[in-house]
């Protein structure tokens, strides 16, 4: 194999390795779109969380408010019977004030008592409707993840293919310049050759001298750009 075939079979491993690279930031990214696409139900949610908390609070309210008008209207009744026992008219008097004062009192906590009702009737129908968002977030975040999925098996499918196909390519490679041309993918961001181009390297984009140039351009040697150390060759 002469040296223009080393550094074209060296080519075609670095593109089927530069897939195998851009494959795998894909692969990288699935989690990243796999958290996003859950993060969308995250708005939908703490307004159903709100909205619930919300009826629960004032359910509380309503509940102390039906304690303090029973324990009044126990008070009255109490009264009443003490009403109808006394046989003193001054007695009798102050105790209809009392029962008087209570009722009033019962009918204030029974009047906060339906405006809380109408409270919790109206969050319940925020809540109706931030659980109808929520449902129709959750469908569409359900389609967001099945097709992470699916997109991780055709993924993990190209890989594993183009896997395969490296390892052909290896296998056809100048086993001496492997060493060197593995060093370089690992070093020099994913390409280890790189285009001569106008007398530049087309990896660090850096001028070439004069002999580089004229010893890519001729093909009989590996030549390496004398600034990052990437092998260069001559687009044909």
């Amino acid at each position: 194999m002469g040296m223009l075939d080393d550094v074209r079979a060296l080519l075609a491993l670095q593109e089927c390795d530069r897939r195998i690279l851009a494959l795998g930031r894909d692969v990288d990214k699935l989690p990243q779109d796999e958290a996003r696409a859950k993060s969308r139900l995250a708005g939908d949610q703490a307004s159903v969380a709100k909205a619930h908390d919300a009826i629960v609070e004032c359910e509380l309210r309503l509940k102390r408010l039906e304690l303090d008008a029973g324990t009044r209207r126990t008070t009255i009744q109490r009264l009443k019977t003490q009403q109808f026992e006394t046989r003193k008219n001054e007695e009798y008097q102050a105790l209809g004030h009392e029962i008087t004062r209570y009722e009033r009192e019962v009918d204030g906590l029974e009047t906060q008592e339906l405006e809380i009702m109408e409270e919790i009737d109206a969050h319940r129908a925020v809540m109706k409707e931030a659980e109808a968002a929520l449902a129709h977030t959750r469908v569409l975040v359900d389609q967001d993840l099945a097709e992470v999925v699916a997109r991780r098996s055709r993924i993990e499918g190209e890989l594993a293919e183009a896997r395969n196909t490296r390892t052909a390519l290896a296998a056809a490679a100048p086993e001496v310049l492997l060493p060197l041309y593995d060093r370089l993918m690992k070093t020099k961001d994913g390409m280890a050759i790189a285009p001569e181009r106008d007398g530049r390297c087309g990896g660090c984009h850096m001028k070439l001298i004069a002999s580089s140039v004229v010893a890519a351009q001729s093909g009989r040697e590996v030549v390496r750009c004398e600034n990052c150390g990437r092998i260069l060759f001559v687009e044909e």
